[in-house]
């Protein structure tokens, strides 16, 4: 009884077969079909071989939520270079509750302000990669992919040793601020402690010593990552006087970033700038230096790197291979239908009676119908 019920079971679903197969007996191979599964194999090989690389591929997803950190502090990474020598010149930041953040730690370093040859060409190709990402915003995808194999963005040490005296200073480390609105700001003298204000003892350098041409090797705001371009990376102003006042307004958004390969919380920025002459007399007030007015957004961005998923790699891939495979099926059959359609016609029409150009014909259309079924 049991070996009934199996039986019955197996010619159940030998009926259920949707792919019945055909005796090789049956089968004839052309020349035509040869050909056709030639080509069919090969787009199926060469769609397959663009589609794994388009699986291997990855993008940036791009989120945007309330940022609700106002405790944590903010860090401003600084590489500068004034064209003042050190004790003429003093750093330091004044945030928007009127606190004045000590610089400690900020290096003053006596340099030249004049770039070496090979300086200069890491400066040029800064400044080429800059006018890229201005143009295609889509590079800064490449950039936070490929971070860690990103060139440090750092000036590179002179290869020369120049004898000419040292008449600029470089300004580098980093500071810890509030995350509230700030001013950055290079000037002349050192900064002083002032319980009704903020001051700088500038009153014992000369006019004619006043000279802000300045470079900005490096401006970033948060956690520093090495491979990152920032909007004023490379930025070099020569001064036209004097009593110059340079200035740059800086609106900072929190970024947090999710890589393959890092994760880090960090900061974009953009900016705009302004420079102008101070001339008390003609109406133009101010003070003489380098500001950065930053302000930071509400807004936190968060970029995470995705890839597809391998379930859905497998499904493309088998509609890459199904598609061609019936595709290709169907073509041959048309066009084999339309030959012998044809043929007919020309060999038998003139030649024979109707009837059996019809039943010609009538077999042409039963052979196309079985190919389809």
């Amino acid at each position: 009884m049991r070996r009934l019920n199996r039986k019955k079971a197996l010619n159940f679903v030998k009926e259920m077969d949707a792919f019945p197969k055909v005796p090789e007996s049956y089968v004839e191979t052309t020349a035509s079909g040869g050909t056709v599964s030639v080509l069919a194999f090969t787009a199926m090989a060469l769609l397959a071989f663009f589609e794994f690389f388009v699986y291997r591929d990855t993008w940036m997803k791009y989120e945007y939520e309330v940022d609700k950190d106002f405790t944590s502090k903010l860090r401003i990474n600084i590489d500068i270079t004034v064209a003042m020598r050190c004790q003429f010149v003093g750093a330091d930041v004044l945030d928007l509750a009127e606190t004045m953040v000590a610089s400690d730690g900020l290096q003053y370093e006596p340099v030249i302000f004049e770039l070496s040859p090979q300086q200069r060409l890491w400066h040029r190709t800064l400044l080429l990669i800059q006018n890229h990402l201005r143009e295609e915003h889509s590079l800064q995808d490449v950039l936070f992919r490929n971070i860690m194999k990103g060139a440090p963005t750092a000036l590179p040490p002179r290869e020369d040793d120049p004898t000419q005296p040292l008449n600029a200073c470089r300004i580098h480390g980093h500071l810890y601020v509030n995350k509230v609105a700030g001013n950055f700001h290079i000037t002349v003298g050192k900064a002083i402690p002032h319980p009704r204000g903020h001051a700088h003892l500038a009153a014992l350098v000369s006019h004619e010593t006043y000279n802000f041409s300045h470079r900005i090797d490096h401006l970033s705001f948060g956690e520093e990552i090495p491979g990152i371009l920032n909007p004023l990376d490379g930025t070099e102003k020569v001064s036209a006087d004097h009593n110059q006042m340079f200035q740059y307004f800086i609106t900072i958004v929190p970024t947090k970033l999710q890589t393959y390969k890092v994760s880090a919380d960090t900061h974009q920025y953009s900016v705009t700038e302004r420079e102008r002459v101070i001339n008390h007399a003609a109406g133009s007030h101010g003070v003489s230096g380098i500001f950065m007015k930053y302000d930071i957004s509400s807004l936190m961005v968060k970029v995470t790197e995705q890839h597809m998923p391998f379930w859905q790699f497998l499904v493309r891939l088998c509609g890459i291979i199904g598609g061609i495979f019936s595709t290709t099926g169907m073509l041959h059959g048309l066009v084999g239908f339309c030959v012998d359609v044809v043929c007919c016609r020309f060999k038998l029409g003139v030649y024979k009676p109707k009837s059996v150009s019809r039943s010609c014909c009538f077999f042409s259309v039963l052979h196309f119908g079985i190919f389809l079924n």
